[in-house]
């Protein structure tokens, strides 16, 4: 009778609800309630469904909510004065008198780039000290931190379109493509190398400690994407993690150094972080949304890429919950003829690509929720609408 009952209710909910925009550990948690409780309680499942609905209804227009009260700050806008002539900066750094590399650093560093990291760095470096002294100054030191981001991130690519045999990055062909595979390791090298001079130039040796964890975070997280659990949950916290080390440790780090040289408050530096932390994991989130809904030429890279380097991302993880049968392809990184193909079908066939944004979309609205935490400023507005951006983007 209990479980009747119980049942009945999941099924008038979902009927008026559907399950696609309610969070899968919700519902996981509505069901560890009615297991630990040893009477069954009406109003506690009551409770827990107006929690999802409220929840879902809430975060799925948070976008319009976040800033309602505020002028909209463009990022880009705001960032542009800081940013200028940032890729020049970038190639000063990178001078060197052997012909064929430098036109290998150039390749990719042509301005045409989003510079997206060094923008959140910027606008974090001002909203910080406006925060601590009411200076709208970015210092030399801050600025230093953005190109030093700029450049790890492009070395992070290079290597990584080696460990791909990637064709295509940003709608042009990779380095390994054109100047072959050892080439491109030693240009990804380089450019790690004048990052770390031009770190060691900041003479900070917090700064210094904080940006080297990139450097062995992207590693850890290369090895970490190289393995795979067999345990559904595990799977998702491996995922995570490695998608945390592979793409938010970055901008956590980068957010936590230009926070440290503009403001003494430890606290301000966590919220620095979470506020990286946070943005980096959403934005990889819709990257891998992204493989499954946009198309090659708009995207800028093959699309069903992960696939085809066995990978399970975040839609295929949630799709699996659906199509227990993906285990196998999953455990067998998608190797057979056939399975990707099979794979993509059960994606688009599920609800993976809305949970995987519906997540996205909570670690957004935390990013949103540290920020807010900072004295109000054109650039903390701007952070705050960043998120949306990151959500929207379609590239």
């Amino acid at each position: 009778m209990v479980m009747a009952t119980f049942f009945f209710v999941v099924r008038c909910f979902l009927a008026v609800e559907n399950l696609i925009n309610c969070p899968w550990f919700y519902f996981v948690q509505m069901c560890h309630i009615t297991q630990r409780s040893s009477t069954f309680s009406f109003p506690k499942i009551c409770s827990v469904f107006w929690r999802l609905h409220h929840t879902s209804t809430s975060h799925w227009c948070s976008c319009s909510k976040t800033i309602s009260d505020e002028k909209c700050q463009d990022p880009f806008q705001l960032g542009r004065k800081d940013l200028k002539n940032l890729y020049e900066d970038i190639k000063k750094e990178l001078l060197v008198s052997a012909a064929e590399l430098k036109e290998m650093c150039d390749y990719y560093f042509d301005g045409k780039g989003k510079a997206f990291r060094p923008m959140i760095v910027v606008l974090m470096a001002r909203a910080c000290n406006i925060h601590h002294n009411n200076s709208k100054e970015v210092q030399a030191s801050q600025r230093s931190v953005a190109i030093i981001a700029e450049m790890i991130h492009t070395a992070s690519l290079v290597h990584d379109d080696v460990i791909d045999d990637a064709n295509s990055r940003r709608g042009k062909r990779t380095l390994n493509q054109i100047w072959g595979e050892r080439k491109a390791v030693l240009a990804g090298d380089f450019i790690l190398s004048a990052a770390s001079v031009a770190l060691a130039r900041i003479g900070n040796t917090t700064i210094i400690s904080v940006l080297t964890q990139v450097i062995e975070d992207l590693v850890r997280g290369e090895f970490l994407q190289l393995g795979s659990k067999e345990n559904e949950n595990e799977r998702f916290a491996h995922y995570l993690e490695k998608t945390f080390k592979k793409t938010a440790s970055l901008i956590a780090n980068s957010c936590k150094a230009v926070s440290i040289l503009g403001c003494p408050d430890p606290k301000v530096h966590e919220i620095a972080y979470q506020y990286g932390k946070n943005v980096g994991i959403a934005f990889q989130l819709i990257d891998d949304v992204l493989d499954f809904t946009s198309c090659a030429d708009h995207l800028g890279k093959p699309t069903a890429a992960d696939l085809k380097l066995g990978l399970a991302t975040g839609p295929v993880l949630f799709a699996c919950r659906q199509f227990p049968e993906m285990n196998a392809m999953i455990m067998r990184r998608f190797s057979k003829p056939g399975d990707v193909e099979r794979a993509w079908k059960y994606v688009l066939q599920s609800d993976g690509v809305q949970q995987t944004t519906y997540l996205a979309q909570r670690y957004c609205h935390a990013a949103t929720r540290e920020i807010r935490k900072l004295r109000p400023s054109p650039e903390r507005e701007a952070l705050v609408h960043l998120t949306e951006m990151v959500l929207m983007r379609d590239k």
